[in-house]
């Protein structure tokens, strides 16, 4: 593994270089947060996009699953929710079961699967099996270690997630396939899994922020993915896995050093175009909004923004008329309009929007 760890021990560096000189860290990297809750929740099935997790959030009812559309993005919200609560309680609690179990809470609450036990681990046998949709235990492609071995096996991976090792990142990339092999819950096993990375390379001191996801990667090799965390468990290839997940920690520390380079390049060009069209004091507040919240509805900003309401009002025509905001949906009645920060979120996806 010599030859993949030295790499990916350097990429993480250089990203954690980058991320120690940010300014408004919280801001440049809140868009990335989100971004990962949606390619995570993908890989589970769900079809939400980054514009319509944050146009739903702008202008819809947070608690709406009306259609199966509305259903999946509320699952991506919960996933940020619970990245956020993991976070928090980081603070106070080393990463633990207790930890992982309040997450998980946070991440099935209120959305399909709430009935499912959220944070706490299946207890009735045979209850939980891996397969396609009709599949029985059977004929599942996997099925993971009985209850009754559960709650020892959690044990386990606590403590070996507290131990030394002779490199944190193979250790990490053991406690991730671990953690799936075990499948403690009912449901919401993959994403709990893929929340654990940054987490754990936050408590290692790998990272100074839990700004590190690796589902990008992993969404965009999600056969080779499920295939290699089969092969641990069916043919006890660690070599395999852990080349694997080497590989996707490296590549995906060289894409976010490119995209903080392009939104940090971003922000400093349109800070500099804010003051220049509106002349404004409220020119690093307007850009710290739409940065956190790149899709919005107008009487959002006016209302949230804490800038004088004339004054919001003023630099939203302004900023409209010279194009750093597009309008994303025109005013109808007595809906406002929506308004995005194209140029953010062509970065962050990845692709031109707009």
């Amino acid at each position: 593994m010599l030859p993949l760890i030295g790499p990916a021990h350097a990429e993480v560096a250089r990203y954690e270089g980058m991320l120690k000189g940010l300014p408004n860290a919280n801001v440049l990297l809140s868009p990335l947060a989100s971004q990962e809750a949606v390619l995570s929740s993908r890989i589970e099935g769900t079809q939400t996009t980054l514009t319509e997790l944050l146009t739903f959030e702008a202008e819809g009812n947070l608690s709406d699953e009306s259609t199966p559309a509305k259903a999946d993005i509320r699952e991506v919200l919960n996933y940020r929710l619970a990245l956020n609560a993991a976070i928090y309680m980081l603070k106070e609690i080393p990463l633990s079961q207790r930890l992982v179990r309040d997450a998980h809470e946070v991440l099935m609450q209120g959305v399909r699967g709430y009935n499912k036990a959220p944070g706490k681990y299946r207890r009735l046998p045979d209850s939980c099996w891996i397969g396609p949709p009709g599949s029985t235990i059977e004929t599942a492609r996997y099925v993971p270690c009985p209850v009754e071995e559960l709650n020892s096996a959690m044990d386990a991976l606590e403590s070996y997630m507290h131990e030394g090792a002779p490199d944190t990142l193979m250790q990490l990339a053991i406690v991730h396939a671990e953690f799936e092999a075990i499948h403690p819950f009912l449901d919401g096993n993959g994403r709990m899994g893929r929340l654990i990375v940054p987490l754990f390379m936050l408590n290692k001191e790998l990272l100074s922020s839990p700004s590190f996801y690796i589902s990008e990667y992993l969404e965009s090799h999600r056969n080779e993915y499920y295939d290699r965390l089969l092969a641990v468990s069916r043919d006890s290839d660690w070599t395999g896995w852990c080349a694997f997940f080497l590989t996707a920690v490296t590549e995906q520390a060289r894409a976010y050093q490119q995209k903080i380079h392009d939104l940090l390049e971003l922000y400093d060009e349109r800070k500099e175009q804010i003051v220049e069209e509106t002349h404004s004091q409220y020119s690093g507040r307007t850009l710290d909004y739409i940065f956190k919240r790149p899709i919005f509805q107008t009487t959002d900003f006016v209302e949230n923004s804490e800038i004088p309401e004339p004054t919001a009002r003023h630099i939203l025509r302004v900023l409209r008329r010279c194009g750093l905001l597009k309008e994303f949906r025109k005013a109808k009645g007595r809906r406002p309009a929506t308004l995005a920060f194209a140029g953010l979120l062509n970065i962050v996806e990845g692709r031109n929007l707009f």
